[in-house]
């Protein structure tokens, strides 16, 4: 005979509800912003968040309740996050130097980035990385942009691109300047992000 299948009672659940509710309140604005700052599609980290959100709910449903609420709504959003980054395809770099290495070889945006081969969590972090550079690079003025795009991830040089535009290499070299300035300083919170 097996052992009947314990009920919950109409006020244990109204109390869960509740726990629910004020969890969905209380953490909400965190989450969101949590999966927004990796994701970067609005309309994808609001499905991660509502995963998220519904995965607290079978918890609660399979009487599983979560002791420490913050940490395991994060813990689940990371793993909903890597998921979305594994099915993903990953998309080809642009080539070009990207700088030099101590020894003089020129690094590649390739070189910088982490390998997909590392697993998942290599996947992901690159996913993030390259989507925060694109970000960045928007926020950036046109010409600061154009110029660090050409040289840094198309290889060209600034004699070329002066003598194609017919702005000056120190007005070009004062745009790149400025536009890695701006992203050394946007990309620094996802690099100690990830290095911690």
């Amino acid at each position: 005979m097996r052992p009947a299948r314990e009920v919950p009672s109409i006020a244990w659940m109204a109390a869960e509800e509740r726990r629910i509710t004020d969890a969905v309140e209380s953490q909400g604005g965190r989450l969101r912003s949590f999966i927004r700052r990796r994701v970067g599609d609005a309309d994808e980290a609001e499905d991660i968040l509502q995963d998220v959100f519904y995965e607290l709910v079978l918890a609660y449903r399979l009487m599983r309740p979560v002791e420490h609420l913050g940490a395991w709504l994060l813990h689940v959003a990371r793993n909903r996050i890597t998921d979305r980054f594994r099915k993903k395809k990953p998309e080809p770099l642009p080539r070009g130097p990207m700088g030099f290495a101590e020894d003089g070889e020129e690094l590649s945006l390739e070189d910088l980035l982490p390998s997909p081969a590392g697993g998942p969590d290599a996947i992901y972090a690159r996913a993030v990385l390259l989507e925060e550079l694109e970000a960045a690079l928007d926020e950036l003025p046109a010409e600061q942009r154009d110029v660090f795009v050409a040289h840094e991830l198309e290889g060209r040089r600034f004699k070329e691109m002066a003598a194609e535009t017919g702005v000056s290499v120190n007005t070009l070299l004062s745009r790149k300047h400025y536009a890695v300035v701006h992203l050394r300083r946007r990309l620094q919170a996802i690099h100690d992000e990830f290095t911690s």
